[in-house]
């Protein structure tokens, strides 16, 4: 088992700029690849980012490349997503994601475990 804790959203104004942080406890962090995911209401769950379980490779959406990016620490046992040029189509509940693998991938059913979500509010 693993539990994640993600925090780190807010509201900010368009333009603006937030770290997402993730803390995993329970088995070897560096075991697993992480993703972050997010859920607009209304909307299904979607791939943001990934990153590999050395943190080597990692991987985005089209529509947040050269925004945002996504790193990890295996020493504190925590990944983050730096966000940049935040845009009010990024409002949405952010959920960080844990999976038994060595490599990032992008779909939701390839993941184990699952922060309880933190809310992101881009003001235009």
């Amino acid at each position: 088992q693993v539990q994640l804790v993600d925090g780190g959203g807010g509201l900010v104004q368009a333009g603006g700029s937030l770290t997402l942080s993730c803390a995993a406890s329970g088995r070897t962090f560096s075991g697993y690849a992480m993703g972050w995911f997010r859920q607009a209401p209304g909307k299904e769950r979607e791939f943001v980012a990934a990153i590999s379980r050395s943190g080597a490779s990692t991987l985005y959406v089209d529509s947040v490349k050269g925004r945002f990016f996504i790193s990890r620490d295996n020493t504190k046992n925590t990944v983050y997503l730096r966000m940049n040029g935040l845009r009010p189509e990024d409002t949405a509940v952010y959920y960080c994601a844990a999976r038994s693998g060595i490599f990032a991938i992008a779909y939701t059913q390839g993941y184990d475990y699952w922060g309880q979500g933190t809310q992101v509010t881009v003001s235009s």
